[in-house]
């Protein structure tokens, strides 16, 4: 084998192994998106032989499936209003004051953004047993904000630092106090950042199935995630093309917050001002 022969697989090689891994990633996502309009849907991916948006319009028509999306609304909505309120609350102290254990305290919020869920749902399924929060939609979003709030208080925290002090002080002569500043000074700068925050816990939560799974029971409180796993489990012969156009469906609210989060995501990720002063 020449040098020449050589260069051309080392230069073919990587892009044939990218290739093959966007096919085995786009052929499931093919098969969902050609039985969604396929009456006669199958497990094996077929060319339909007549196109029907009948399967959109039977998921729509459901009052279960209609309540099901409202209620992960709800609870995603919920949670990230509340985060990005609570996070500014508590990232404005850490930005803009000296405190003692600031730099402990930034460090221990960075660890709680790693610790996963399955690892503290055991004693939360007690605690909420115990707070008589369990099978409670008020309770899975109470879960949500207190499992996204480091994530959010870091990350807030870290754009609010970016925001002149000048600019409150400015305020403060002009008898603004230190709550107006913040709303009429400091937020509408980190249009960006909170943004950003609302964005990914959104997502995050819309796409969570283990959180309802475990802290929900009836079936009339399940989110829009538990009824896609509900929806292919109670039948002994599944209609895979309701439950495409279900999944195409579910997969709308994450594909728009990527798009929007694609203005944003760029300056959501300069973790520098976490530990800053």
């Amino acid at each position: 084998m020449n040098t020449k022969q050589r260069k051309l697989i080392f230069h073919f090689l990587p892009h044939t192994v990218l290739v093959l891994i966007a096919i085995s990633f786009l052929l499931p996502l093919l098969w969902v998106l050609v039985a969604s309009v396929d009456l006669s849907a199958m497990q094996s991916l077929k060319i339909p032989e007549n196109l029907t948006l009948g399967n959109y319009i039977d998921v729509i028509a459901s009052s279960e499936n209609q309540r099901a999306f409202l209620i992960g609304l709800v609870m995603s909505l919920g949670q990230a209003v509340l985060v990005v309120i609570l996070g500014l609350l508590a990232a404005y102290p850490l930005s803009r004051y000296q405190l003692k254990y600031k730099k402990p305290f930034m460090l221990t919020i960075l660890f709680m953004t790693s610790l996963p869920i399955t690892a503290v749902m055991v004693p939360v399924y007690q605690l909420f047993l115990s707070l008589k929060l369990y099978d409670n939609i008020a309770g899975v979003i109470l879960f949500y904000v207190a499992s996204s709030l480091p994530y959010g208080i870091w990350m807030l925290k870290n754009f609010m630092d970016s925001v002149p002090g000048d600019l409150e002080e400015a305020a403060w002569v002009d008898g603004a106090s230190v709550f107006v500043a913040m709303r009429k000074i400091v937020a509408p700068l980190m249009v960006p950042g909170i943004c950003t925050v609302a964005i990914f816990t959104f997502s995050g939560s819309w796409g969570n199935f283990f959180v309802p799974y475990i802290l929900l029971q009836s079936p009339e409180k399940f989110p829009a995630a538990l009824k896609l796993y509900q929806f292919f489990g109670q039948y002994g012969m599944v209609d895979y093309g309701k439950l495409a156009a279900f999944s195409v469906l579910y997969a709308i609210p994450s594909v728009v917050m990527y798009i929007l989060s694609q203005r944003f995501m760029s300056k959501g990720f300069g973790l520098q001002g976490g530990t800053k002063g």
